[in-house]
């Protein structure tokens, strides 16, 4: 694995003409973006984890029946130490790094003295983030950078310190019709009891001008459960009228996070999973911008990625991808990454594998219901919240399937009642093998799957004028680890999940994470807003 998984990216910096095989849509107009780890060693030196790779930014742009690829890495302060050094110098989540050898003790002695939360990485590797018409490259620091979407030039580094303070953020936001952006992050001072901030970037202003991340506007925060040991979270529900915040006992120790630059333990070392605690599940409403006060809790889980979520006869259902607990991050260690024994196979299948669980929250009052009376009055699923005596509600999900990761939906179903769901198909490997449709209704799934292909998260395009939920086609970025078969993005038919064309490239294509479609409508903003005058 360790020649295609782990290698250092390669930039191709200018437009590459590919390769169509089949036919394209003719109304397919815009550009995909898309981020992730791409480079895994500096100098002698190399990382520990996938996840702390430096962000390699590449895109695919489909204009008048062709399409253009081109790549960069992303220009963070990370990146120029680094290169500058010749050497890794900056700590990421599975690898401690120190600027001078010779002076580390110093430096690791002031920070154990400082007990301050540690400055992060600004290695924004995991997604593409539309805030207000502009876009930025993110990670879940307190960092990100704004990017020509188009050059993949890097524009301007921020700082959500200069405008809320959170010290974490999601890469998974959410939007509205009007263009308005949510998301979420944590926030940590000087040891006192953390919270969770929900916040609001607005939409671009009808006379064009952008307010970038000025206007960005606390909603409301969420008490942390305990004053040490904050939930980890990468994303977060929205329906209509409410945030669904999930407070999962997969937790950051805080003293460890201060701690860990002095006794040199990776950021990851400062997470732990707590098996024998509950998840905690709070319901914000948008309107009020208060938690309701339903107490409503699960069993033991770790989950990254929500499906979708919506609102059905006074309750709340949402989708997410959940796990036993959080032996995924460890699968992602390069050297576990290196290793095809037998042994680490049997190991890795048995592990806690990705399922897709259904959640359904009542919001009726039902204050009078006995003990023990299940409160959820749909039909069409077997989830349940249970009442307890002391009036909380124990939530038991119905499970849709097993084996999917990395779940994209057509977004016009956001906070909506929906039935499609795409994603990438995870069996033994961590990484992913097929690309799926899933049928929530039925619980069925349709899949594509080529030898030695290896698929990115897919991404959904609808079709112009489309009526139906998944009238549209599918993106997904594959690479392979046959050296006679060139990386390729593939185009498959929503519906049926048919191959009708792929663009092959003649350079080097990375295994991503995240990424972002901007049609052809949106371009032209975004062109007069960023100056971009490039025919491709």
């Amino acid at each position: 694995m360790q020649p295609i998984f782990s290698r250092n990216g390669k930039e191709t910096p200018e437009p590459v003409k590919a390769t169509i095989t089949g036919t394209l849509p003719a109304w397919l107009q815009g550009t995909l973006l898309r981020n992730g780890p791409g480079m895994f060693s500096v100098g002698e030196t190399s990382y520990n984890h996938w996840f702390d790779g430096m962000s390699l930014i590449h895109s695919f742009t489909f204009k008048d029946g062709e399409v253009y690829y081109r790549s960069k890495f992303l220009r963070s302060d990370t990146y120029k130490k680094n290169i500058k050094a010749d050497r890794i110098v900056v700590s990421e989540f599975g690898t401690m790094a120190y600027p001078d050898p010779c002076k580390s003790i110093f430096t690791k002695v002031f920070s154990y003295l400082s007990n301050t939360i540690p400055d992060f990485t600004d290695n924004c590797l995991i997604n593409i983030v539309n805030y207000g018409g502009d876009f930025y490259a993110t990670t879940e620091t307190n960092y990100l950078h704004k990017i020509d979407p188009y050059t993949l030039e890097t524009i301007e580094k921020e700082d959500y310190r200069k405008y809320i303070a959170v010290n974490l953020a999601t890469s998974h936001p959410h939007y509205d019709k009007e263009g308005n952006t949510y998301n979420m992050g944590t926030t940590i001072v000087n040891f006192g009891k953390p919270k969770y901030t929900i916040f609001k970037v607005p939409s671009q202003a009808a006379d064009n001008v952008n307010p970038g991340l000025r206007n960005l506007e606390s909603l409301c925060s969420v008490p942390c459960r305990s004053a040490l040991y904050p939930s980890y979270f990468h994303s977060f529900g929205m329906t209509e009228n409410y945030i669904i915040f999930i407070e999962q006992p997969f937790k950051l120790d805080i003293l460890k996070l201060a701690t860990a630059y002095y006794r040199g333990v990776n950021w990851a070392g400062c997470l732990k999973f707590e098996a024998n605690d509950v998840t905690l599940i709070h319901v914000i409403d948008r309107k009020t911008q208060k938690t309701l006060s339903s107490k409503f809790y699960a069993d033991a889980l770790v989950v990254f990625h929500h499906v979708n979520a919506y609102e059905e006869k006074e309750h709340i259902v949402f989708d997410i991808i959940a796990y036993k607990d959080s032996s995924l991050y460890d699968m992602f260690y390069l050297a576990n990454l290196q290793q095809e024994s037998e042994t680490f196979i049997e190991k890795h299948k048995l592990s806690s594998p990705p399922v897709c669980k259904r959640f359904v929250l009542p919001l009726g009052s039902d204050q009078d219901a006995p003990a023990d009376k299940n409160l959820v009055n749909l039909l069409n699923t077997t989830a349940t919240a249970v009442k307890q005596k002391d009036g909380s509600v124990y939530c038991s999900p119905e499970e849709i399937c097993e084996g999917v990761e990395l779940p994209r939906i057509n977004y016009e179903s956001n906070c909506r009642k929906y039935r499609y769901f795409y994603a990438t198909r995870v069996e033994w490997k961590p990484f992913p093998t097929k690309v799926a449709k899933v049928d929530v209704a039925t619980k069925t799934m349709l899949e594509w799957e080529e030898e030695d292909c290896w698929p990115a998260e897919p991404v959904f395009v609808p079709s112009p004028n489309a009526v139906e939920e998944d009238d549209g086609i599918i993106l997904s970025s594959i690479i392979s680890t046959d050296p006679h078969k060139p990386p390729f993005l593939l185009i498959l038919n929503a519906k049926d999940f048919q191959e009708i064309a792929r663009a092959s490239v003649n350079t080097t294509v990375h295994l991503d994470l995240h990424g972002h479609f901007i049609p052809q409508q949106a371009e032209e903003q975004v062109r007069k807003h960023v100056g971009f005058n490039s025919q491709c």
